[in-house]
């Protein structure tokens, strides 16, 4: 009986969960394998496959909806696509509703309430007069707090510009700390800042009814001398344009690389949106969480708990394309 109580501890304590994705060469989800069909690896070893789990398990989603001031012009057709979403989900599915700007707000907790949780949707505001998006914090309370305890298949869909700004945990420790779980994230980037940059072009300009105020006032006057170039900017062209651009640039690629890395760590997709309707992808996220295996194995006794292990997984007879976590660290007590 002892002995027997010692292996269950051992069960929830140090099972390594890698959920796997695997496809043909034409990206079609490759089913009914079974555990024989995988080989995995850690550091080079081979290890004993103790858990399969095929596609018959439910899911378990957290919708992260960005709700800083940059997504205003988005928002609307985030949360209808949303709500697209959650009418993909079975009745044994479960997903909660998380907004963040400055701070993270849980509008609904985990629930296979559709109501409940389109009502959250529809509930996500952008706060007036409130500036921060606390990106990498609303990632790492879901997964570290409201996924805790959770076991199954864990996904976040992130919805947002990819821009952080005020969140207390830094980039690196968040990717840090995400070697450890076997929650899966899919971000969605979505680009804001061009369209506000050239709204403020335009309104500089004056062309809202398709005027124009040539050489910096109306018909020819001087108001804005030398075509409007204050502070070294003015119209589109100028050099304070070209450097926003710049900047703009800049920032989305940055944010891009940072979300990229959010989904290599733990086996999920990247994504970029030029707007908020966002139905198709949703539809494809879902079907791949549905076709997704998981396997887990015991690490060695000599693993060191405070070192990043190689994680390669395999199949022993299809030829497929394998896609899962490539490292972990065991989870921090």
């Amino acid at each position: 009986q002892d002995k027997g109580k010692d292996e269950t501890i051992k069960v929830e304590t140090t099972l390594v969960s890698v959920p796997v994705i695997v496809s043909d060469r034409n990206g079609r989800y490759v089913p009914n394998l079974t555990a024989a069909d995988f080989a995995v690896f850690q550091d080079g070893d081979q290890q004993t496959v103790e858990f399969f789990a095929a596609t018959e398990e439910p899911l378990n989603i957290a919708l992260l909806i960005d709700t800083s001031q940059s997504t205003r012009g988005v928002l609307g057709d985030i949360k209808d696509s949303a709500i697209s979403f959650i009418r993909l989900l079975t009745p044994s599915d479960k997903a909660m509703i998380v907004s963040f700007n400055r701070k993270v707000e849980i509008l609904s907790g985990l629930t296979s309430d559709q109501d409940q949780l389109k009502k959250a949707i529809r509930s996500a505001e952008i706060p007036d007069g409130e500036f921060g998006t606390a990106l990498r914090d609303a990632a790492y309370e879901t997964i570290f707090r409201s996924f805790s305890g959770i076991k199954g298949r864990k996904a976040i869909i992130l919805l947002t510009d990819g821009k952080d700004a005020g969140s207390r945990i830094s980039g690196r420790d968040l990717l840090y700390r995400l070697q450890e779980t076997d929650t899966m994230i899919y971000p969605i980037m979505f680009k804001t800042d061009e369209r506000r940059v050239i709204m403020r072009q335009i309104l500089r300009r004056g062309d809202v009814f398709g005027g124009g105020f040539p050489r910096g006032g109306r018909n020819g006057g001087g108001r804005f001398p030398d075509g409007g170039r204050r502070n070294g900017g003015g119209f589109p062209g100028g050099a304070g344009d070209a450097r926003r651009r710049d900047r703009v640039e800049r920032q989305n690629r940055e944010a891009g690389e940072f979300l990229e890395s959010l989904a290599d760590t733990t086996a999920g997709r990247y994504y970029e949106s030029n707007d908020g309707k966002l139905k198709k992808l949703f539809a494809s996220i879902v079907e791949e969480l549905r076709y997704q295996y998981r396997l887990g194995f015991y690490p060695p006794d000599e693993t060191d708990a405070k070192r990043l292990h190689e994680i390669r997984v395999r199949l022993t007879k299809a030829d497929a394309v394998v896609r899962s976590r490539t490292s972990y660290r065991i989870e921090s007590k």
